[in-house]
C-alpha cells in the first residue's frame, strides 16, 4: 500500500482529500504545517506529498526547498492563488506538479496516481539490454535512473528525468512545448508554456555549466526545443 503525505492548515480539506485517496486505496498520513510535514516525513515511508503553500510555521514553498535537499519524492502543490507567477514558484522549486483550490477532488486523485507512475517507473530498472545515452559529457543511464555530467552524477526529479530522456532519445529532433506537455504528462497540452519552461530552466540549471549558453538543451525559437546529435 502507497503512503501519501497530505498537509494544509484546513483540517476539513485534509479530511476530505483523505476520504479520497483511502477509497483509492492509499494509506494517508496527515500534518498542517510545514514543519509537521518534515518531521512526518522524517519517520515515516512516504510516496507522494501534497502540499499548501500557505500555512503557519514554514509554508509549502519553504518545506519544499528543504525537502528537495535530500529527496526527489513526487510533490504535489496546493494554493488558492491563481496567478501564473506562484504556480511558476512552486515548479520553480521542485513540486512536480500544481493544482489551483478549489479542486475536483477526483482530477487530484487522478493527478496523484499519474506522479505515482512516473515515480515509480523512474525507480524500476529495465529489465534487460542495455539502455545508456550519451550526448557529449552528459549521459543518462535508463536502466539505472541515472544522469552524469562529465562523470558528476546530477540529481533530476521524475518530470525533469523524462523530458531530459525524451530529448537525449531524440537527438536532433525539436520539441514543441506542447509536444513535450503531451508526451511526458500524457494529457492536453492547454496553458502548458509556463509549465514546460520552468522544468526545462531547471534542468538547464543542473547541467549546464553556464545555462545562458547551453552545450546540450537548446532552443530554437518560436519551434521548441532539442538535444543535438553528438
Amino acid at each position: 500500500m502507497q503512503t501519501i503525505l497530505v498537509c494544509d492548515d484546513d483540517k476539513e480539506i485534509v479530511e476530505a482529500i483523505e476520504i479520497y485517496l483511502q477509497q483509492e486505496g492509499f494509506h494517508v498520513l496527515k500534518a498542517y504545517d510545514g514543519e509537521e510535514a518534515l518531521e512526518t516525513l522524517k519517520n515515516n515511508e512516504v510516496h507522494l506529498l501534497i502540499m499548501d503553500v500557505m500555512m503557519p510555521k514554514l509554508d509549502g514553498i519553504r518545506a519544499t526547498l528543504k525537502i528537495r535537499e535530500n529527496s526527489s519524492i513526487p510533490i504535489i502543490i496546493l494554493s488558492a492563488k491563481t496567478e501564473d507567477s506562484d504556480k511558476i514558484l512552486g515548479l520553480n522549486i521542485g513540486a512536480d506538479d500544481y493544482v489551483e483550490k478549489p479542486f475536483n477532488p477526483l482530477e487530484l486523485v487522478a493527478r496523484v496516481k499519474s506522479q505515482l507512475r512516473r515515480y515509480t517507473q523512474l525507480g524500476n530498472a529495465a529489465e534487460s539490454g542495455d539502455s545508456i545515452y550519451t550526448v557529449g559529457g552528459l549521459s543518462i543511464n535508463d536502466d539505472l535512473k541515472e544522469v552524469t555530467v562529465d562523470g558528476e552524477v546530477v540529481k533530476l526529479t521524475p518530470i525533469e528525468y523524462n523530458i531530459l530522456l525524451l530529448l537525449v532519445k531524440n537527438q536532433g529532433k525539436v520539441f514543441s512545448i506542447n509536444q513535450i506537455y503531451e508526451s511526458i504528462w500524457n494529457e492536453d497540452a492547454i496553458g502548458a508554456d509556463n509549465t514546460v519552461a520552468v522544468h526545462i530552466r531547471h534542468i538547464r540549471a543542473k547541467i549546464e555549466i553556464n545555462p545562458k549558453e547551453p552545450r546540450y538543451l537548446k532552443v530554437v525559437w518560436g519551434v521548441g526545443y532539442k538535444i543535438d546529435k553528438n
